[in-house]
C-alpha cells in the first residue's frame, strides 16, 4: 500500500525540517542539546501537524540511540514494561546513550500508566519524548511532569506550509513525475489551519482527483474536492478549533441558544468532554470574572465531574454549565488588569519591593529596616489604612478596573472609599 504524502516526504534531518525555529533554528533551545548528544526527557506540546513525532525521529537519528514508539491509544502498563525492558538491553551497561521511548498523545494514558513510565525515566533507563495536543499542566501527572523539559510547538505559518508545499512537487517521488500548477493557494493553506500534515493530505487529494496530464491548483477546485471528502467533524482539524471558538463566542456574548447548539455539535463528533469542561472553566474566569464568582465554582464543578462521569450522562451537566455560563452576568476586568500588569513588568523590569513590605526573618534584615513602618491593617478602623504597596516607580498606577455590573460596581464604591482619589475609582 502506498504511503501517505506526508510519510513520503517527512524530513529525515534537521537541515530538511521546517518550522519550529525557536526550538531547531540555529539559536534554538533544542539544537545545542542535540548537536551535544545530551537529550533530556521532553515533552512537545502544540497543536496537530506541527512535527512533534518528526523531530523526536530526528533526535534519535542526529544522536544515534535507538528509538521506540508507543501510542497511547493503543498501549498498555504491560507494553510499555515491555519496551522498557527491551531499552535497558539496548542501551548496555556501556554506553550513555540510552534509547529514546516516544510516546504519541501521552496525554491519552491514564494514571497508572504514566505512573510506570518513572522509574525508568528516573533511573535513566530510557529518554522519554512524549506528544500532546493538550495542555500537559492538565494531562501529565506532576511526578512526570517535572522530570521532563516542556517544549511548545506552534502552527504552521503561511511560508512554512508553503515551504511544504513547494517540496511536495519536487521532492516526492511520484508529484515530481506530474505536471502541477499552483494557481491559488489560499483555500489550501486556510483549509490546513496550520497543519502540515492536513496540509499534503488535501493537496494529495486535489492531485489524485485529477486526471488531467496537467493539474491546475485553484480556490473553487480545492473547495469542490475536499467538500466531497471531508467528514462533518474532525476533532483533530480545522473545526475542531473553529466550532470550540463558535461554542465560546456564544457564551461571551450571551446566547444559550447558540452556545448549545455547538455545544451539541462538539458531543456528537465525540469531543473530549474534559476538553469542553476546561474551554469553559477558562471563560468562567476571562470573561465572567468578579462580576459572578460563582460562574468559575460551577465551571470547576462541572469539569469534576463529567471527568468522573463521562459519555453519555456528561452532556446533560456540559449544558447546564453552558447555559449558566450563557447567562451570567459578564466581565474580562480581571484579564485585563492581569493583562496590563505583565506589561508594565516586562517594561519595567524587578522593581524593589518597598522596605516596609519587606520581610524581616534575620537580626541583619531588622537592622537594615526591612519592614520597618508597615502598618497593620487590623489594628485599625475598618481593617484598612491607607499605605503605599506599589514600588516608587510606579505608584498609583491602576491595573484593575471594575465592569459596569451590579457586582463589581459595589467593588468600584468599596475602593473608591478606601483609596479615595488614589487610583481614581
Amino acid at each position: 500500500m502506498e504511503a501517505p504524502l506526508a510519510e513520503r516526504i517527512r524530513p529525515a534531518n534537521l537541515e530538511d525540517y521546517v518550522s519550529q525555529s525557536h526550538l531547531v533554528g540555529p539559536t534554538g533551545s533544542l539544537t545545542r542539546q542535540i548537536e551535544n548528544g545530551i537529550i533530556p526527557s521532553l515533552i512537545f506540546w502544540g497543536p496537530p501537524g506541527t512535527g512533534k513525532t518528526t523531530l523526536a525521529q530526528i533526535i534519535a537519528q542526529e544522536s544515534k540511540r535507538p528509538f521506540y514508539v508507543l501510542s497511547a491509544i493503543n498501549s498498555g502498563v504491560k507494553d510499555i514494561r515491555d519496551v522498557i525492558e527491551k531499552a535497558k538491553q539496548s542501551g548496555g551497561l556501556f554506553t550513555a546513550k540510552n534509547p529514546i521511548l516516544f510516546i504519541d498523545e501521552i496525554h491519552r494514558f491514564s494514571k497508572s500508566q504514566q505512573d510506570s513510565l518513572l522509574a525508568a525515566v528516573e533511573k535513566g533507563w530510557i529518554t522519554l519524548i512524549g506528544a500532546t495536543t493538550e495542555n500537559p499542566s492538565f494531562e501529565v501527572i506532576p511526578a512526570l511532569l517535572s522530570r521532563c523539559q516542556v517544549y511548545v510547538l506552534n502552527a504552521f505559518t503561511k511560508s512554512d506550509l508553503e515551504i511544504l508545499l513547494e517540496r511536495a512537487m519536487t521532492t516526492d517521488v511520484i508529484l515530481k513525475t506530474k505536471k502541477i500548477e499552483i494557481r491559488e493557494s489560499e483555500a489550501l493553506l486556510r483549509l490546513s489551519g496550520g497543519d502540515g500534515r492536513k496540509l499534503l493530505n488535501i493537496f494529495e487529494l486535489v492531485v489524485n482527483a485529477s486526471n488531467e496530464s496537467e493539474i491546475l491548483i485553484t480556490n473553487e477546485r480545492v473547495l469542490q474536492i475536499v467538500q466531497q471528502n471531508t467528514v462533518l467533524y474532525d476533532k483533530t482539524g480545522e473545526q475542531h478549533y473553529d466550532i470550540v471558538s463558535a461554542f465560546i463566542k456564544s457564551i461571551r456574548g450571551s446566547d444559550p441558544n447558540a452556545a448549545v447548539y455547538w455545544l451539541a455539535r462538539m458531543i456528537e463528533g465525540g469531543e473530549d468532554v474534559k476538553f469542553i469542561a476546561r474551554r469553559m472553566l477558562i471563560l468562567a474566569s476571562e470573561d465572567i470574572g468578579n462580576a459572578n464568582p460563582t460562574a468559575f465554582i460551577m465551571a470547576n464543578n462541572t469539569f469534576q465531574a463529567v471527568a468522573t462521569i463521562g459519555y453519555p450522562e456528561s452532556r446533560i451537566i456540559l449544558s447546564q454549565c453552558a447555559i449558566y455560563l450563557a447567562t451570567s452576568p459578564k466581565s474580562n476586568a480581571s484579564y485585563v488588569a492581569i493583562g496590563k500588569a505583565q506589561q508594565v513588568v516586562k517594561e519595567s523590569g524587578d522593581l524593589p519591593v518597598p522596605i516596609p513590605l519587606r520581610n524581616a526573618p534575620t537580626a541583619l534584615m531588622k537592622e537594615l529596616g526591612y519592614g520597618n513602618e508597615y502598618q497593620y491593617a487590623h489594628d485599625f478602623a475598618n481593617n484598612f489604612v491607607e499605605q503605599e504597596f506599589l514600588p516608587d516607580a510606579i505608584s498609583n498606577t491602576t491595573f484593575y478596573e471594575p465592569g459596569n455590573n451590579s457586582r463589581e460596581n459595589g467593588t468600584r464604591e468599596f475602593l473608591k472609599n478606601r483609596w479615595k482619589d488614589k487610583y481614581g475609582y
